[in-house]
């Protein structure tokens, strides 16, 4: 997140659940996607307020996670960090860091990216993000994720 113009990260503390775990004892790769939403969520009314970006409607279009280390169920949340990246005419991607709230640890268990479109749920089609929108994400915005995969080329 080297952006100089980016704020810092929005950071959601999401719990994790009982049912989280698998056969393995950890936070099952599924799973994953619950709590990126969860932060999802609470970041899009964050970040839009009374823009109403999820009464539009705003749709996933790509989900890429980068598992970094065995997440096991505990008591505390995990720390999601999030930031919008690429914003195009129509979408939006957001990136996440998804660790330890800074009172239980330093880990970093995985990192994330979803691509969003904007979506008009009637007529059942991408619509384009009004000016305000872009502006919003726009000032907010970072580096998109740099997964292991992506530095070897």
């Amino acid at each position: 997140m080297s952006n100089s113009t980016m704020t810092e990260p929005l950071a959601v503390d999401v719990p994790l659940r009982w049912s989280d775990m698998d056969a393995y004892g950890h936070v099952n790769n599924v799973q994953y996607l619950r709590l990126l939403e969860d932060a999802r969520v609470v970041a899009i009314e964050k970040w839009f307020g009374d823009m109403g970006m999820l009464d539009a409607g705003v749709i996933v279009s790509r989900h890429e996670i980068e598992y970094l280390a065995p997440l096991v169920f505990r008591p505390a949340p995990v720390r999601i960090r999030l930031w919008p990246t690429v914003i195009s005419a129509v979408g939006f991607d957001v990136a996440y860091a998804i660790g330890d709230p800074p009172d239980v640890g330093e880990s970093v268990y995985a990192r994330a990216e979803t691509g969003l479109v904007a979506y008009d749920l009637a007529g059942s089609r991408p619509r384009r993000l009004t000016a305000e929108h872009r502006e919003r994400l726009t000032a907010l915005a970072g580096d998109p994720v740099t997964f292991r995969w992506r530095r070897r080329s």
